[in-house]
Formats: C-alpha cells, structure tokens, sequence
C-alpha cells in the first residue's frame, strides 16, 4: 500500500537485480542449517541418551523456535527484495526499503563525501555489488544492495560527478 509519505510522486523507481533474492535465499538457507544444526544438537544428544539430564521441552523447543522463525524470515524474503528501489533525481538519489516498517531515505548529492562499490565472493558469484554512500552524517546508512556490477559501477561514477558538481556549485 503506497503512501505520499514514503513514495513521493512523479518518481520513477528502479529495482534491484532479481539475482539478489538467489542470492539472499541462498544465505538464508545456509544461516537456517547451520542454526538448526546448532540448536538440535541437544536434543540428538538426549535422544541418544548422552546427555540425558538435558531438559525435554528445551531440547525440543529450542530447534522448533528456530524453524519457525527462519521459516518466516525466509517467506519474507521475496518481498523484502521487491521492495529495495531506488531513485535519482535532479538534486539527490532516493533509497527505499521496508515491507512493515517503510523507509524512504534522501541523499542530496551536495552531501556525498565518497562512493563505494563492495563485492563479497558470494555477490561475485551472482555479479552483485553493494553500493554504499557516505556523507558526512554519521547516521546515514545509505547503501544499495544487489545492484548488477555494470550498474554499481555505473551509479558510482555518475553519482561520484554529481557530488563534485553539486559541492563546486556552492
């Protein structure tokens, strides 16, 4: 459900690249065996009888906790993808992320001190950067996750003249 608040009008959107989701599943499904394998140990240790003293609702309340709440992170995933947008403008680059909580934030390109493209070996698998802006704000957590490489390079170049041109201005 848009709002005025969080979606200004007459901006033109763009999203992030449909690997990312791949690649947040694919995180999500290693976080969700490693944290399964952790939290079940003790109830594998009780049923084998090693650990026998262990408590019987904790052995098997503990791993379904952590099903549960992986399960739903994981269906969240799609749509916590579809979500991250973004947007340049004239004088400053939109970031828009949220499904329950929306959060659309403004970065004047006058306010941008540099530009960093990362690339982890999970995103250069996929060709994925994250694009990260920083300004002089301490409180800005402004970056784009999941961009296609060409497109972060791009971004980081453009917004990179940008930020020079709007700061020469002043």
């Amino acid at each position: 459900m848009p709002s005025e608040a969080v979606d200004p009008a007459e901006v033109q959107w763009q999203r992030v690249s449909p690997k990312y989701l791949r690649l947040r599943l694919l995180s999500w499904g290693i976080e969700t065996v490693i944290t399964l394998l952790i939290t079940g140990l003790p109830l594998v240790l009780r049923l084998t009888g090693i650990w026998p003293g262990y408590p019987a609702w904790l052995a098997w309340g503990l791993p379904v906790f952590f099903a549960v709440t992986l399960l739903w992170r994981g269906l969240l995933l799609p749509r916590q993808v579809r979500a991250i947008r973004y947007a340049e403008r004239n004088e400053d680059l939109l970031l828009r992320r949220g499904i329950f909580f929306q959060r659309t934030l403004v970065v004047p390109y006058g306010r941008m001190q540099y530009v960093d493209v990362a690339v982890g070996p999970l995103e250069r698998a996929f060709g994925l950067c994250t694009l990260k802006l920083h300004t002089a704000a301490p409180g800005t957590n402004a970056g784009i996750a999941g961009l296609p490489s060409d497109e972060g390079a791009r971004l980081r170049e453009h917004l990179s003249a940008r930020g020079e041109a709007q700061l020469a201005g002043l």
